[in-house]
């Protein structure tokens, strides 16, 4: 939300006495700047959604060969919050930036600061629970696992359902006003409420932003501490390792979150708490400030890429599997059908003239096998005579531990 100088005024009390827009609207003197900010927020809405439907999509894949755990289930959830934002509440910000005339009809008034912040109340206690799974995994890896599907689903649901009431009055409070001329999105706070809102504008920060930081940040330090108090042996380790990465990651996260939401908050408290004849909070700032809140969606998919062993090997795969698919689709084909037929007859041996060397047979066959029948997972004939004369060699060269040794003096010989 933000807060602009006009002649719209409110009743006494000890919130401002000028207009504070909602839904993104920010008046810009310079037109550079009506094209750079947009640019900028439709750049990082690119770059979030890919990073996140690539996340997502490691998570459900991994999900389809295990059950999912605590930890992989909340990291879902950062990565549809964040999907949701960058899908829903950046593309209408740039919009808004671009045209600040733009006529907003009243459900999106009402919803657009209020979906942007239950976006990022929902991810910020996400952040905290997400400590506290650390945590548990740090202790007893096994109580961690086996949490059941009922409990994570409830936690995740939780959530949403906190991070959902608690900017409630945003969206109670947000109309559509005429303010110089212009049909805008301003919140309008009427003089029963002035106190109710006076007091919520300062619990607000606190239950969002400083409960739940607090609490990861302590949750993360108990985690690290834990998994330098391990023991050695070989399962013990493993799970050491694994917990502290798991720590390292996340609080890397939560220390990034927490850094690059500081200015919006500073800007919302400043246009709340603001006097009556005091500054406003200036253009640039918070133009800069929603632009580092709405990064934050694009650097955490890249930050459990690049520290997870576990997406970078997803990320590997999924990268090789699209490859080779279009690599198979693409050139596999055409080679195939413009084959010349006169090699396919050199190459072949004829029917009538079986070949001379049994050797050569059992190439051609091992050829065969790995180009084209392969694909089908079918054994040519070849292929299985050649095992069973394998099978029915003598035991004691098939038992023989270093039977390369026994074939070095038999060629010698």
């Amino acid at each position: 939300m933000e807060k602009q100088t006009s002649n719209f005024s409110t009743t006494n009390s000890s919130l401002p006495k000028q207009p504070l827009y909602a839904g993104g609207l920010q008046p810009l003197d310079a037109r550079e700047w009506t094209f750079v900010i947009p640019t900028l927020l439709l750049g990082i809405c690119l770059i979030g959604i890919a990073g996140n439907l690539c996340v997502i999509s490691i998570i459900l894949h991994n999900a389809r060969k295990a059950k999912p755990s605590m930890i992989h289930s909340l990291m879902l959830n950062l990565s549809v919050s964040d999907l949701l934002l960058l899908m829903f509440s950046v593309p209408f910000r740039a919009a808004a930036y671009f045209k600040s005339t733009i006529i907003l009809d009243w459900f999106v008034c009402r919803t657009a600061d209020w979906f942007t912040h239950v976006c990022m109340s929902s991810k910020s206690i996400t952040i905290a629970v997400v400590a506290k799974a650390c945590f548990m995994y740090a202790c007893d890896p096994a109580r961690q696992v086996n949490i059941k599907q009922q409990t994570i689903w409830a936690v995740m649901l939780s959530t949403w359902i906190v991070a959902a009431i608690l900017p409630l009055p945003e969206w109670i409070f947000t109309v559509t006003k005429q303010v110089n001329g212009n049909t805008v999105c301003i919140l309008d706070v009427p003089e029963q409420a002035q106190e109710i809102m006076a007091i919520y504008v300062k619990l607000y920060p606190i239950l969002v932003y400083c409960i739940p930081f607090t609490i990861a940040f302590f949750y993360f330090w108990r985690a690290y501490a834990q998994c330098q108090r391990r023991g050695t042996k070989t399962q013990n380790l493993r799970n050491q390792i694994r917990s502290r990465r798991l720590t390292m990651m996340f609080l890397s996260v939560t220390v990034t979150f927490a850094i690059m939401w500081i200015p919006e908050w500073v800007s919302w408290l400043w246009a709340w708490h603001q006097a009556p004849n005091g500054p406003s909070p200036p253009k640039a700032f918070m133009a800069l400030a929603q632009i580092l809140m709405f990064s934050l969606s694009s650097i955490n998919p890249l930050l459990f890429i690049v520290m997870s062993e576990e997406f970078k090997e997803g990320f590997k795969g999924a990268w090789k599997h699209f490859t080779s698919k279009k690599t198979l689709s693409v050139s596999d084909v055409p080679e195939e059908e413009t084959v010349d037929s006169g090699a396919l007859q050199d190459a072949a041996p004829s029917p009538e003239q079986p070949p001379k060397n049994g050797h050569l047979e059992q190439s051609c066959s091992q050829q065969n096998f790995g180009s084209q029948e392969s694909k089908d997972n079918q054994v040519l004939p070849d292929v299985e005579q050649f095992w069973h004369e394998r099978e029915a060699h003598s035991s004691d060269q098939s038992n023989d531990p270093i039977p390369w040794e026994h074939q070095e003096q038999q060629t010698v010989g």
